[in-house]
């Protein structure tokens, strides 16, 4: 009998990525990547995802299984609507799930793109195995999913989990949600660039090797800079590192009282530096004054799947429909 080919699609600010998978595996049969539409309109996107999945089908396939399709930004995955794609133009309002649905003649899921990666990571990836999960990735943003009794946490207009806009300084900087002092905003990708300026700008370190970028215009400093410095042994960029590990870890410490997980799975772009990351991250829960019966011998672990969660995710959600 032949196996069924599920198709997963991780929509970006800047590529479009599609993949299929033959049976419940998470190794790619067929890749592509081409650049996001933009601006687009609901047809174009339409067309554009139809032409994703049918790039990528193995031969003598007409059509896949089921299809799954990650978002960056708010969707009610119970309805398959899209509210709008972060960085997306011409995605608001989309009823993406019954119209990709009805186009393609096969089952399609729609989840925002850090829930399905959590997906991933359970089924797949680092938390493979468990049965409750908490996962945060980290980068230009903070997303996060969360699984409960081996099902994914929605809430009722499927914006549960949503762990970067958690509020934890009420007088801290304007966050793009409306609210002020967001997670997002003290301890993601940009967060750890303003505050290395802003040292920087008032006489910190004066030796640091990250004065030395952008003909030494320290306004101009990015956070892939600072990792770069960090990585070379610069100890101020590596402060910059550990402040945002502690942030985060102080925020998770809270996530564990509300979700008590079995393990904790970090992943995104600034979790790539590592332990200079995950290792004051891990402190910062334990020093956080959390009952130990929370936290002692959970597991606190990078991803596994890196930038292909979302994409083996969707897949993932894919199968589990079909």
């Amino acid at each position: 009998m032949t196996q069924p080919v599920y198709v997963g699609i991780d929509v970006g600010g800047t590529n479009l990525r599609s993949a299929s998978f033959i049976g419940h595996s998470a190794t790619p049969a067929r890749k592509r990547k081409v650049p996001s539409r933009q601006p687009a309109t609901h047809e174009t996107i339409l067309a554009d995802l139809a032409q994703a999945v049918e790039s990528v089908l193995p031969p003598g396939i007409s059509h896949p299984a089921a299809v799954g399709v990650a978002i960056p930004g708010p969707v009610n995955p119970r309805t398959g609507v899209v509210v709008i794609a972060t960085n997306l133009k011409g995605w608001e309002n989309l009823p993406l799930g019954p119209r990709l649905s009805e186009k393609l003649g096969c089952p399609v899921v729609v989840g925002n793109d850090a829930n399905l990666a959590a997906v991933g990571e359970w089924k797949f990836g680092a938390a493979s195995g468990y049965h409750d999960v908490l996962f945060l990735t980290v980068s230009t943003g903070i997303g996060g999913g969360v699984i409960l009794d081996d099902r994914l946490l929605l809430g009722v207009n499927g914006l549960a989990a949503e762990v970067g806009h958690i509020q934890v300084e009420p007088d801290g900087e304007p966050c793009n949600c409306g609210q002020r002092g967001c997670l997002e905003t003290v301890a993601a990708g940009p967060a750890i660039a303003r505050h290395a300026i802003a040292q920087l700008q008032t006489g910190a370190a004066h030796e640091s090797a990250l004065r030395a970028f952008n003909d030494g215009d320290v306004s101009r400093l990015t956070t892939v800079q600072i990792g770069q410095a960090a990585a070379a042994g610069d100890s101020f960029a590596q402060e910059q590192i550990r402040g945002s590990g502690r942030r985060i870890g102080r925020a998770i410490a809270s996530m564990l009282a509300l979700y008590n997980p079995a393990v904790v799975v970090v992943g995104g772009g600034v979790s790539f530096t590592g332990d200079l990351f995950m290792a004051p991250l891990r402190e910062a829960v334990a020093a956080s004054g959390l009952p130990e019966s929370y936290w002692k011998g959970m597991p606190i672990v990078p991803a596994a799947l890196g930038d292909d969660a979302g994409l083996i995710g969707a897949a993932a959600a894919a199968m589990g429909s079909a």
